[in-house]
């Protein structure tokens, strides 16, 4: 991928892990210490080093009638490191959920390949977690029977499923409402459920598909503190689609820009060091950020214009 370009902004003044994606000797080191404790590994040892996803090459394109074929990514390449929390931004259309049914085994790119801790992804890709921008709660079961069934399908007795379910609850601010069912939450709690629902199975790559997008704005800084709290606990790499460039860079230690489609390529890879633990909401005011995404929108308005029409402005 070519580098648009760097963010111009003051070094972190913390390079301790907190403050950037995990390096793999860090993450090794830890990995030791919770095997001592008894505990699953964060990172499986022989992959620490390894990007938790690579994209390389990938094309996926689609069969038309008559034979001709419509090309959605044309040659993305892209990691993501374990412990690093990546977001992909683009006009509408362009192929970014593609890019990440791709990384989730959901589509088989036509060329190139997917690799997922070193290793060629085949078949679903068991060690990730997809949050939807649409929520599959199950209407005729309790948020807690929503959460638990993660863990029962996966073999976890009932017992076990339901204690974890209540702690995960409890997590994301709603040890209240295990009792209730979907249609008695607002949209918010739909999807703190939803969240809980996929960090409980304890995925290594977390997948999400404009997870906030449904949501109010006042709403959409709380689930953003709210994920940003949860991956600081136990880092995971994230891979996060979103139309929102203000929360794409609030978030995040790098954000990728997509060029329109057909064929949209990965066109700006650009790295934020902004200090973490972040806030929502106060990040946005540092000095910083506005630079930051000045030099981003410039190169993302220009693809945004493509998608319009004649006359028509972004």
């Amino acid at each position: 991928m070519r580098r648009m370009a760097q963010a111009a902004q003051s070094p972190d003044p913390d390079p301790s892990p907190a403050s950037g994606p995990l390096p793999g000797a860090i993450i090794a080191l830890g990995n030791r210490m919770r095997r001592r404790n008894g505990e699953r590994p964060a990172v499986p040892q022989a992959a620490a080093d390894a990007a938790a996803i690579g994209l390389k090459g990938v094309t996926i394109s689609f069969a038309l009638t008559g034979g001709a074929r419509y090309t959605a990514v044309d040659s993305a390449d892209l990691t993501v490191a374990p412990g690093e929390f990546v977001s992909v931004v683009g006009p509408t259309g362009c192929g970014k959920s593609t890019l990440l049914n791709a990384s989730a085994g959901l589509l088989r790119p036509s060329a190139g390949a997917v690799e997922i801790f070193g290793r060629p992804l085949a078949g679903l890709n068991g060690r990730a977690g997809y949050l939807f921008q649409q929520d599959a709660l199950m209407p005729w079961k309790t948020v807690l029977d929503n959460v638990a069934v993660a863990l029962e399908t996966a073999g976890v007795g009932r017992a076990e499923a339901l204690d974890r379910a209540r702690g995960w609850l409890r997590r994301v601010g709603l040890a209240n409402f295990v009792e209730r069912y979907p249609h008695m939450l607002s949209g918010g709690q739909r999807k703190r459920v939803a969240l809980a629902q996929m960090l409980i199975r304890d995925p290594e790559i977390i997948l999400m598909d404009e997870p906030f997008g449904p949501l109010d704005a006042q709403t959409r800084q709380i689930m953003g503190n709210l994920l940003l709290d949860l991956w600081a606990a136990n880092r995971k790499a994230v891979l996060f689609i979103t139309h929102d460039l203000e929360e794409a860079i609030a978030l995040s230690d790098r954000v990728i820009v997509m060029s329109a489609g057909p064929a949209a390529r990965l066109v700006g890879e650009f790295p934020v060091s902004l200090p973490r633990p972040r806030d929502i909401a106060e990040i946005r005011l540092d000095p910083a950020f506005h630079r930051l995404h000045k030099e981003i929108w410039s190169h993302l308005r220009v693809e945004v214009q493509k998608t319009y029409g004649p006359g028509e402005t972004a």
